[in-house]
């Protein structure tokens, strides 16, 4: 006896199959997606190009780029740049917008869609964020409207300073909480649960005999990169 499909059960079948075929698909896509490269930029926010904090964010790259086959990284140094520290959309209305190299060199790197987590290094200046570090913050709105681009990217922050407690930790939060308008996942270094990488610059602009520093910089962008690689599937 012939089985009498009705319209229900017929769409029913068609749900399923059509179901089946997006799982399918979507596993494809997943697979494709495992194994593609995730960027981390690392942005040195210091006016003193290739100096202690481009070093010590050089350093958690180098680490960040090790911890995984599919890690890609990429330094911005913003020594020397002219960033000033506005928004695109507060640019008045009818204004030409202006170009410069926030918008030439950095903004689309930033955009990639492979970009997997950034990492953000600032001198201490006075227990703060460089001047140059906090309208490089500021230009990042730009990448809030009309969607969050930032959102769930892995985010870790480093401070050098000029005493060993110098404030470091205060510009941490600092980044962590303007990184946190943009949905982003700040994360700190490796255990024993570091707040981010805080470095001493001690020894007349040789970061690298900081070694406890230059520790909590590696162990930082392996947290990045992991996080990346995590957040990303």
């Amino acid at each position: 006896m012939k089985k009498i499909i009705s319209r229900r059960n017929f769409l029913g079948v068609v749900g399923a199959a059509a179901t089946s075929g997006a799982v399918s698909a979507s596993a494809g896509t997943e697979k494709k997606d495992l194994n593609s490269k995730r960027l981390i930029v690392g942005i040195s926010c210091s006016p003193r190009k290739g100096k202690t904090t481009s070093k010590s964010v050089q350093a958690a790259l180098e680490a960040a780029q090790k911890t995984d086959s599919r890690i890609e990284v990429k330094l911005i140094d913003l020594g020397g740049m002219d960033i000033p520290g506005w928004g695109s959309e507060s640019t008045p209305a009818g204004a030409e917008k202006n170009i410069d190299n926030f918008s030439v060199a950095i903004e689309p790197t930033l955009r990639s869609p492979n970009l997997g987590g950034i990492i953000i290094g600032s001198p201490v200046y006075y227990r703060c964020m460089s001047a140059l570090c906090k309208a490089f913050l500021e230009r990042l709105a730009v990448l809030r409207k009309p969607k969050l681009l930032l959102q769930d990217k892995a985010v870790g922050a480093l401070a050098v300073g000029a005493y060993r407690n110098g404030g470091q930790e205060l510009v941490i939060e600092q980044i962590h909480a303007a990184m946190l308008c943009h949905e982003a996942m700040c994360v700190g270094g490796k255990s024993p649960a570091l707040q981010g990488a805080t470095l001493w610059n001690a020894y007349k602009d040789d970061i690298s005999k900081d070694e406890y520093g230059m520790d909590s910089a590696k162990n930082l962008g392996i947290r990045v990169a992991e996080a990346a690689i995590r957040l990303s599937i």
